[in-house]
């Protein structure tokens, strides 16, 4: 399905929410994601998948730095959001100090990693659309993942396991959420490239799918799957 025309007087925050809502409620009925929250797999496959965000999130944040300055993705390096670090954290806790030993990528996972990393090499816009497709699902669905991984595996609330999903230098979510939206709707960008942007976020999206189908293959329900960001 098409993205509706950038043309219109709709906030362009507005504008890429609507144009990925096919692809986002895709990827909220995730199979695998469905198992999970609904108590059907082990700790091991939240492990798992928490491996896999780690490559996600280096690829975004380890090219952060570099971006700093720019005009179009500058404004949205910004600390307070930075999971890598509490990543590691959870993931010691999950699997022990030696986890890096036997931390691996499914192959897409090193796709989609790759192509975070393409973007923020190349095109500042694209690294936006995943900024976007990522942090704010942290900040909104990310949270049930949380509550639903404290209930069901006993993780102390906000504690190892599941500090990915806590953001303690943001005092108040739902204002920085909308402060994100904000510079969305102020992004320095043509009709044409605000569309482009607008397809790399459905991309982001289809990759996200692509890492849960794997995911959910390899935890046995053989169906396909999608991430929720």
């Amino acid at each position: 399905m098409d993205a509706p025309s950038t043309t219109s007087s709709v906030p362009f925050s507005t504008l890429i929410r609507n144009a990925s809502h096919e692809q986002h409620t895709e990827a909220e009925n995730s199979s695998f994601m469905s198992d999970m929250l609904g108590g059907r797999l082990g700790v091991d496959a939240y492990r798992r998948y928490t491996e896999q965000l780690w490559f996600v999130y280096r690829a975004l944040e380890d090219s952060a730095s570099g971006l700093a300055d720019d005009p179009v993705a500058g404004p949205f390096v910004q600390p307070e959001l930075a999971r890598t670090a509490a990543l590691e954290r959870d993931l010691e806790h999950l699997a022990g100090p030696d986890w890096r030993t036997g931390v691996t990528p499914l192959p897409a996972t090193a796709a989609y990693a790759e192509r975070v990393a393409h973007c923020a090499r190349t095109w500042p816009g694209g690294y936006v659309a995943h900024h976007y497709t990522r942090y704010l699902g942290d900040l909104s669905g990310g949270q049930i993942i949380r509550g639903t991984a404290e209930k069901t595996w006993g993780f102390e609330r906000k504690g190892d396991g599941v500090r990915f999903y806590v953001f303690d230098a943001i005092g108040n979510p739902a204002a920085f959420k909308r402060g994100y939206r904000e510079l969305l709707d102020a992004l320095p960008l043509d009709d044409l490239e605000k569309q482009r942007v607008v397809d790399e976020c459905k991309r982001a999206f289809a990759l996200n799918t692509a890492v849960f189908r794997e995911l959910g293959q390899e935890f046995g329900d053989g169906a396909g799957g999608t991430l929720s960001a």
